[in-house]
């Protein structure tokens, strides 16, 4: 199972995810979001595309991965000036 940093390690987790891929990486984690079942049955009996879909379920994903994980946003890296030789 994957481990996690931060949110933004589970947002960039979830990006680049397709549908299928989707419900095949969140399995282990055993979450309590809308079945794939449900989910399909919506695609194919409402006007909603998988598309759609996908990005509402990342997002209920990530919420139930970063509060079950206590997961807080990355540290941003502080910006250091960098001293010139002149």
């Amino acid at each position: 199972m994957r481990s996690f940093k931060d949110i933004d390690d589970v947002e960039e987790w979830l990006e680049l995810m397709d549908y299928s891929g989707f419900w095949y990486a969140i399995a282990p984690f055993d979450l309590d979001i809308m079945t794939k079942e449900h989910c399909d049955q919506q695609i194919r009996e409402t006007n909603v595309s998988a598309a759609v879909v996908l990005n509402v379920m990342k997002n209920f994903a990530r919420q139930e991965l970063t509060e079950k994980l206590g997961l807080d946003h990355r540290m941003p890296t502080p910006w250091v000036k960098l001293a010139t030789s002149h």
